[in-house]
């Protein structure tokens, strides 16, 4: 099994910037693609971001320019950088990682990001 724990979430006005991480450990030899998705309220969950093992990246257009994805391998760790954030950016943030093996899907337990206007 691999175990996903997130931090970085809070609060942040419109403008600011914020860095969830995302910290993978058990059977982290069977970690393939990391990513992000987010979920607001009423709203159904949607990718934000996703990074290969080698460091290929894709970005949902309204994240483009605003937000970067990054991961340590060596770390088992994934980040998301968050920039000139937006109020429709509030949401859960949840980490996902693709495995090679069974489940192998796993998400972490979500962190809260709220942006006022």
């Amino acid at each position: 099994q691999v175990q996903l724990v997130e931090s970085g979430g809070g609060l942040v006005q419109a403008g600011g910037s914020l860095r969830l991480s995302c910290a993978a450990s058990g059977r982290t030899f069977s970690i393939n693609t990391m990513g992000w998705y987010r979920q607001a309220p009423g709203k159904q969950r949607e990718l934000v971001a996703r990074i290969t093992r080698t460091g290929s990246t894709n970005y949902a257009d309204f994240v483009k320019g605003r937000f970067t994805i990054s991961r340590d391998n060596a770390e088992n760790t994934v980040y998301l950088q968050m920039n000139s954030l937006k109020p429709e950016d509030t949401a859960v943030y949840y980490c996902n990682v693709d495995l090679d093996t069974a489940p192998y899907v796993q998400w972490g337990q979500g962190t809260q990001v709220t942006v006022s206007s």
